[in-house]
């Protein structure tokens, strides 16, 4: 099966839902972005290599990829290879000289020892295209993180009642809300509505 790379090209908060956070990936050369859901800890880790801070002490994915560079042990490519009951599944594709071992993980640890290992990151095609959203050819589209070289760390709130307000919508009027959402880089509702969007579908 044909891999896709991909690039971290947000990481969104949503401040009125403590626990919700997304890192966002985009499609290298394309328009998909596949948003995925992640804890607090690992998003912190994934903003403090992103935006290239030093802690004044190891964190704990600093220190897994501090002990693969001590022993010679290679982070080749990360795949996030399947996805079940909207849970990622990842493997750590790594490398110790001759030997090529694949290590199972969770897709948040994944990343946030691919940004540290400076290594590329793979879905397949069923997976984006079952989960992912597109992103039209917008000029706000084309503006994020491509312009400035780097991925962007947002904050976003949410209306309360938002799931709510989704049920009583049409599909025409969630997927015009969605590339609104999207345009405004608030991934955080755009996964809301992103499975609404799916259930309905699932459910013909």
């Amino acid at each position: 099966m044909k891999k896709i790379e991909l690039e971290i090209v947000a990481l969104s908060h949503s401040i009125t839902q403590t626990h919700s956070y997304a890192v966002v990936l985009g499609e290298v050369n394309g328009l998909r972005r596949l948003p995925i859901v992640i804890g607090g800890f690992e998003a912190q880790a994934i903003a403090v290599a992103l935006e290239r801070m030093q802690p004044s002490r190891p964190l704990t994915h600093d220190l897994f990829a501090n002990f693969m560079t001590t022993f010679g042990i290679d982070l080749v490519e990360v795949i996030i290879y399947k996805l079940e009951e909207g849970i990622f599944f990842a493997k750590l594709v790594c490398q110790n000289n001759d030997e090529t071992i694949e290590i199972d993980s969770r897709t948040s640890d994944a990343l946030a020892l691919a940004v540290r290992a400076n290594c590329r990151i793979y879905t397949y095609e069923n997976i984006l295209e079952s989960a992912g959203l597109f992103l039209e050819n917008t000029e706000e589209g084309q503006a994020g993180a491509a312009a400035s070289g780097k991925p962007t760390v947002t904050s976003q709130g949410a209306a309360s009642g938002f799931e709510k307000d989704l049920k009583s919508m049409s599909l025409e009027d969630l997927n015009t809300l969605l590339q609104q959402v999207l345009e405004q880089e608030d991934y955080v509702r755009a996964i809301t509505i992103r499975d609404e969007i799916n259930s309905r579908e699932n459910n013909k």
